[in-house]
């Protein structure tokens, strides 16, 4: 059994270092509604840039921990350990139109069965 308010703690930890870029780059989404790129393209390397950040500080706290998320599907790590699921950019289309109710996702799958 993994500890809750431990894991609270990494899962907090690893957000606080992905928040201050994604709010940034919301904060850039409204001047790029006429870019020739668009938007999307914009939104899509945030979504990415967010799910690197966690994914980098996740590993840190628990290095033989799997992972499956949005962009690359499944990491493998220990089967018999807990793994990470995980939507860096949740509300996408919020974000998208400037609208600011989106959030990170992060959730532990424990082997046995879900813990939180």
């Amino acid at each position: 059994m993994v500890s809750h308010s431990g894991l609270i703690t990494v899962i907090e930890r690893a957000c606080r270092k992905a928040g201050p870029r994604l709010r940034r780059d919301f904060n850039e989404v409204q001047q790029l509604q006429v870019s020739r790129k668009g938007p999307a393209d914009f939104v899509s390397m945030a979504d990415k840039r967010a799910e690197d950040t966690l994914i980098e500080e996740l590993q840190k706290a628990r290095p033989d921990w799997g992972f499956l998320v949005e962009e690359r599907g499944q990491i493998a790590g220990d089967p018999d350990k807990p793994r990470w699921i995980i939507d860096p950019l949740d509300g996408t289309t919020n974000f998208l139109h400037g609208i600011p109710h989106f959030c990170m996702s992060i959730a532990v799958e424990d082997p046995h069965g879900s813990q939180g």
